[in-house]
């Protein structure tokens, strides 16, 4: 499973992330989506972890936690076309 990081603040990097994530766990992955145009982060990111305990921590400790200034949205990121 994946983690969806919502209303991340625009100045966040994935090295940000990594360290604020690599508290809770192993983590495989870290995307954090740019504007194709823009170049400017999107607002959102995406983090995996290498077991799904670790990344329940993670929800469970950073959902709604303020970060950069920024209130954190946590959730398991559902499958690409998935409703």
């Amino acid at each position: 499973m994946t983690i969806y990081v919502g209303n991340l603040p625009y100045k966040a990097t994935e090295e940000n992330l990594r360290e604020v994530f690599a508290q809770y766990g192993a983590i495989k992955r870290v995307s954090v989506p740019a504007d194709r145009e823009t170049g400017r982060v999107r607002g959102f990111a995406f983090v995996e972890m290498a077991k799904d305990t670790e990344e329940d921590a993670a929800i469970a400790a950073l959902d709604s936690a303020e970060w950069m200034g920024r209130q954190l949205r946590l959730n398991k990121a559902k499958p690409k076309g998935s409703e």
